[in-house]
């Protein structure tokens, strides 16, 4: 009798990955007012490398939401850290080596790393959800609080090393952070992976296969507007705590971006231990999180808007991965393909949220009006801007209330249908 294989290092391989991947998505923004004083780049321009890195994980997300039967996963899987090493490489060596193209080679090095962080979302999510387990949304809330316990482990290290060696060695930081993708890239190789056997497409089910897609495209709507929530303070919470509330980088970064990481990952830990309603906790979280980003913006106390960056982490913490829940529970077997078309709302999310927030603060910043507004107010043109960017992205999770409304009602009559086809079906109607 052939015995079966044990996952315990693919799991741990897939949270390996999932830590050591936060350093791409969360030091880059904590470089942003350094990249601006060292290569003169605009806001915008810092903003769309955020854009570039979740549109080029958009692009890998659609591609394996077709195609994803015809991938090899475990070489992929393998093959995934190692693009994250060589992406953190170049990101460092071409503003080192060509300082007056420093902008191409943080845009080459984000493309690059960024194809590894797409290949993450679509893999690591299903296959932590096709594993054996007991309880498979405790194991999916653990796999992302370890992405927000690496975005803090992250920060803390890069900003210690910035005091400590000066923000001008910042190329330094990326060398060392580019290795560590290699100790997941190890454990793929010597894991085996969970058969695909018993994945569904989306179509098949017992329920009204109209309504089943359509109850995934309103999840992927959901994780959208989630998405930009957490990812718009996530990025621009350094800047804004450093440029705005006028606090020191390296108090701000650790205060402010580390302890927003660190509530997005105790918020996930304490669902997988203590959670069950997830609709009820997606709705309380789009609430909570539109108060904060709009106290964030209004509050005239540096103090109380602090706090509110801080709470956004613990606010935003289930966006994304509770619409991954949600999808699971409410279309069970839904396969790679949508669990890639979920990632692909999450980072088109990602991608619009923080650079529209980016494209406000300058629009905003170079206004004549706000040139002569912002100093009755006792602030800067520019921390007036940063201000305004923040309301404006309350929007998102004001319009995620609306979207998850919708939802409940939508799986609530589609379970009510469900349960009438079942009692005609046993009365042979």
């Amino acid at each position: 009798m052939m015995k079966k294989p044990s996952f315990k290092t693919t799991k741990f391989a897939c949270y390996a990955s999932y830590f050591t991947m936060s350093s791409v998505f969360c030091v880059p923004p904590l470089l942003f007012v350094t990249f601006r004083e060292l290569y003169g780049i605009s806001y915008t321009l810092l903003g769309t490398l955020v854009l570039v890195n979740f549109l080029t994980q958009l692009g890998i997300d659609l591609i394996f939401t077709a195609f994803s039967k015809h991938f090899n996963l475990k070489k992929i899987a393998s093959t995934m850290p190692l693009l994250t090493a060589l992406g953190l490489f170049l990101y460092a060596l071409i503003p080192a080596f060509f300082p007056h193209a420093a902008y191409v080679g943080l845009l080459v090095g984000t493309l690059i790393f960024s194809v590894a962080a797409g290949l993450a979302e679509v893999l690591l999510s299903p296959t932590i959800a096709a594993l054996p387990s007991d309880n498979p949304q405790r194991d999916m809330s653990l796999l992302h609080s370890l992405y927000a316990f690496g975005t803090f482990t992250m920060i803390v290290v890069s900003t210690l090393f910035l005091k400590i060696f000066g923000a001008e060695h910042w190329t330094y930081l990326f060398l060392i952070l580019g290795c560590l993708p290699v100790i997941p890239a190890v454990l793929f190789m010597i894991s085996p992976m969970p058969s695909r056997e018993d994945e569904a497409d989306v179509k098949t089910s017992s329920h009204d296969p109209k309504r089943r897609v359509m109850g995934l495209a309103l999840c992927v709507v959901c994780i959208f507007f989630g998405s930009c929530a957490e990812n718009s303070m996530g990025n621009w919470i350094s800047t804004y705590v450093e440029t705005a509330l006028g606090i020191s980088k390296a108090v701000g970064d650790i205060l402010g971006a580390a302890m927003f990481a660190v509530l997005l990952g105790v918020a996930r830990i304490a669902y997988a231990k203590f959670g069950k309603n997830i609709c009820r906790t997606l709705l309380v979280s789009m609430i909570c999180a539109a108060i904060c980003y709009l106290a964030v913006g209004l509050s005239p106390n540096a103090t109380v808007a602090f706090i509110a960056c801080i709470l956004t982490g613990f606010c935003t913490s289930m966006l994304w991965p509770g619409t991954l829940i949600m999808m699971e529970e409410k279309i069970p077997h839904a396969g790679v393909a949508a669990f890639a078309l979920m990632a692909a709302g999450g980072d088109l999310g990602a991608a619009l949220g923080p650079q529209l927030l980016g494209i406000v603060v300058d629009s905003v910043s170079t206004s004549g009006f706000v040139a002569q507004t912002a100093p009755a107010l006792g602030i800067s043109a520019e921390q007036l801007g940063l201000k305004v960017g923040m309301l404006v992205t309350a929007l998102f999770p004001i319009i995620g209330i609306v979207t998850v409304l919708v939802i409940m009602r939508h799986f609530k009559k589609e379970s009510k249908e469900a349960e009438s086809r079942k009692q005609d079906g046993e009365s042979g109607i």
